[in-house]
């Protein structure tokens, strides 16, 4: 062989093996880009032309992460990011997963497309910004659809999933459906509106979502007959010489801010401003139900204007109403004063009279009430005396013998019919003291203690005299009997009466018992020498028989007394 067929030779060779070696030039195609949030899944399938096959086996393609150096990603779908049939999954994406992704197809004619895809991932903090929303939802429906966005229904629906819808991120019970309606929305259904897709990969479960943002724009012009509002009543009534306003307030419909007034007639023609007279308009659009109010302003009410017609006139667009409305003359407000203020001064009165004249009332009442004010307690007597004996000087004890034989009985017993105990009249001698006075005090009422001065002279009162000395001291055995029944057995009522001063050394000479129902009860202090004192009527023995039994042991029938 010569050198020139050997030359030939050689280059056709190189040149074969060069050309098995040099790959096809590639075609680039689409650019996508999505924005993702941490933790959830993503997936997405380059779209290939409609020549190539259904299937696409994972050795036509290989996916590499664009970085300073190329890294190309695994068909295991153990990995967290790996492609299957070329398709790319990203699970539990991370933000360093951020960046530019190639896949490279060459398919069975040799044909090399390159796919990119620039995933941008962020935290879920910021899933309320409006970058990351797919588009908001906004027109004048009633009925508001929010459909879940075309990435997340199409995962969903290759995948099997479940859909779940949030609002504001909180979640929303009863919808799984790829569309979520709003029925009858409100301004209160805005917000963003989220929809979340469960889907399972290789038994595992994963989330994709995707939001929205609803917004509510007003309703449409809703016109309508107009409707007087105010006035509501055909009389107001007003002050002569006095400024009034009358207002004049039309609802016309819904959104309607033009096609609407209200107007102010006097008499079926319209007010003169000259005659003081003022009329201002106003119209309230802070909310749909749109209101037009004209405020006539009388500066100064006369007596004409008591005998005019106010005709509040409603204007509409394609109707009018109106209302009628004519002024009153306020009442004076001085007779209802003067009532109030003698109501007032009656009622004052008569706490007055009942608070200085109740004991009078109350002895004036009782005989109409004699068989109910009857203490059907089978008592003998209406209250037992009980007085100190010895240890007085002469002119108290001429005082106390005086009240006691004579004042008391002749004013209980003679004129109101009470019936008393007096130790020394009423006692039988002979009898055994002690049980006799047991007994009374067991079958009397009330307990009326006479308390005299200090200790003083001896004692020559015959009614209760020195029959039994030992016994006759402040503390002695009738003392000891009554106190116990009205302190400890609480069966009877005390009736404290003082005769004369108290003296220097007050009452600390009377037993404990009876101090302590001094300081209860105040002592009635007998008027001695003062003119009307014996007088059964006088102040002192209206306090006396208002505290004495209000019927007499006389005066109860005889089946209430054993």
């Amino acid at each position: 062989m010569d050198a020139s067929r050997l030359l030939l030779l050689i280059f056709v060779v190189t040149a074969s093996k060069c050309s098995e070696t040099v790959e096809p030039p590639c075609e680039d195609s689409s650019d996508d880009s999505f924005k993702l949030f941490e933790g959830e899944a993503f997936y997405f399938e380059p779209q290939l032309h409609v020549s190539d096959s259904d299937s696409h086996p994972n050795e036509e393609f290989k996916w590499y992460k664009n970085t300073t150096k190329t890294e190309y990603l695994s068909s295991d779908e153990k990995e967290r990011i790996h492609y299957h049939d070329g398709a790319i999954f990203f699970l539990n994406i991370l933000t360093e997963d951020s960046g530019l992704y190639t896949a490279q197809h060459i398919n069975h004619l040799g044909e090399c497309t390159n796919f990119h895809l620039r995933v941008e991932v962020f935290s879920a903090s910021h899933r309320g910004d409006d970058k990351f929303l797919y588009g908001n939802i906004e027109n004048s429906d009633v009925n508001k659809k929010v459909p879940c966005p075309d990435r997340v229904e199409e995962i969903c629906e290759k995948f099997g999933g479940n859909f779940t819808w949030y609002k504001d991120f909180n979640i929303l019970q009863g919808n799984h459906a790829a569309d979520l309606w709003v029925k009858k929305a409100t301004k209160d259904h805005e917000g963003i509106y989220t929809c979340v897709c469960t889907w399972t990969h290789n038994h595992k479960v994963y989330n994709s979502s995707g939001s929205r943002r609803l917004k509510v724009k007003g309703q449409p012009e809703s016109y309508r007959d107009p409707e007087i509002l105010s006035p509501a009543n055909t009389e107001q009534f007003a002050d002569e010489g006095f400024r009034i306003q009358l207002n004049c307030s039309v609802f016309c419909g819904i959104n309607v801010k033009r096609d609407c007034s209200a107007r102010w007639y006097i008499n079926g023609n319209p007010f003169n401003p000259t005659h003081g007279y003022r009329e201002t308009t106003e119209m309230t659009n802070n909310t749909p139900k749109n209101t037009v109010t004209t405020i006539l302003t009388i500066e100064k009410v006369s007596a004409k204007d008591f005998q005019d017609e106010f005709k509040c006139v409603g204007t509409g667009l394609y109707t009018t109403k109106n209302a009628t409305v004519t002024l009153k003359r306020r009442g004076s407000m001085i007779p209802l004063v003067i009532t109030s203020v003698c109501v007032l001064l009656f009622c004052v009165f008569a706490a007055v009279m009942v608070k200085c004249f109740a004991i009078d009332l109350a002895l004036f009442f009782r005989p109409f009430f004699p068989q109910r004010r009857c203490n059907k307690d089978g008592k003998l007597y209406d209250a037992y005396v009980i007085y100190q004996m010895q240890d007085m000087d002469q002119v108290t004890e001429d005082a106390l013998c005086q009240f006691v034989t004579e004042t008391l009985p002749c004013v209980l017993e003679k004129k109101c019919g009470y019936q008393l105990f007096i130790y020394g009249r009423d006692d039988i001698p002979g009898e055994d003291r002690l049980e006799r006075v047991e007994n009374s005090v067991k079958q009397s009422r009330r307990l009326i203690v006479i308390l005299t001065p200090g200790p003083g002279s001896g004692s020559k009162c015959t009614d209760q005299g020195s029959a039994f000395p030992q016994d006759s001291v402040i503390g002695g055995f009738d003392w000891q009997v009554g106190l116990h029944h009205a302190l400890v057995q609480r069966e009877m009522s005390v009736i404290l009466i003082q005769l004369g001063d108290t003296g220097p050394k007050g009452y600390s000479h009377l037993p404990v018992g009876l101090q302590h129902l001094i300081r209860k009860s105040a002592p009635l202090k007998w008027p001695e020498g003062s003119r009307g004192a014996a007088s059964w009527n006088s102040r002192f023995w209206k306090r006396v028989r208002y505290l004495m039994p209000a019927t007499p042991v006389k005066k109860c029938p005889q089946a209430a007394i054993i």
